[in-house]
């Protein structure tokens, strides 16, 4: 389980691992300098697609 936190609106995630291999395979079409950038949009674009989903 990854430890989650919030503080002043800046979600922090440590010992996260995804086991995911399609996502891995396009992750690894791209620069490894680039993957920070796009592993923090998509869970951007994740959270904010269940948004509103929390009161289910």
């Amino acid at each position: 389980m990854a430890n989650v936190t919030i503080q002043d609106g800046i979600i922090q995630i440590r010992e996260l691992d995804v086991q995911d291999f399609k996502a891995a395979g396009v992750l690894a079409a791209y620069p490894e300098s680039r993957w920070p950038e796009m592993t923090r949009r998509a869970i951007k674009i994740g959270l904010g697609y269940l948004k509103g989903g929390e009161k289910d």
